[in-house]
């Protein structure tokens, strides 16, 4: 089983796989805010994830900007805090291929909002079992720094 998850500044996307991992499914949404780490940490507990993906939302150039330190945090935190073995995955694209996806399913802008993050952890999540697949993880996704930070 594994967690793909979507760091916002609001709002928290959480996703997980089938035991084989091979299909991603929306689970919950959490608020941003105190204890919103722990709360993923029990989920992944609860649902015995070996394995989290934390999304990483870099600029368009492929550099880190406020929103990557953000997700470098979190997957810093979370690492500490579960037995999963926590990755980053570059994830510039999920929340508008998630838009994209939801309005062509016909979902209103208004609709997407209660759904979104988690549609956009889906895409992570699937994302990172296709290069599980392909046998590209340690190329592509990597443990958070302990510090929070990639100096």
């Amino acid at each position: 089983m594994r967690l793909g998850v979507d760091v916002g500044t609001v709002r928290i996307g959480v996703a997980a796989s089938d035991p084989d991992g091979l299909m991603a499914f929306p689970v919950t949404t959490v608020q941003r805010g105190e204890g919103d780490v722990a709360t993923v940490a029990e989920i992944a507990a609860e649902r015995a994830a070996s394995r989290i993906y934390v999304g990483l939302p870099r600029k368009l150039s492929g550099k880190d900007g406020d929103s990557a330190a953000m997700a470098h945090r979190f997957a810093a935190e979370l690492s500490e805090r579960c037995d999963a073995v926590v990755r980053l995955v570059d994830e510039r694209f999920s929340t508008a291929s998630a838009q994209h996806a939801m309005r062509q399913a016909g979902r209103k802008a208004k609709q997407q909002r209660q759904v979104i993050d988690q549609a956009a952890a889906v895409v992570i999540l699937e994302s990172a079992l296709d290069i599980e697949r392909q046998g590209n993880l340690d190329r592509v996704t990597y443990e958070p720094d302990p510090k929070g930070n990639d100096d």
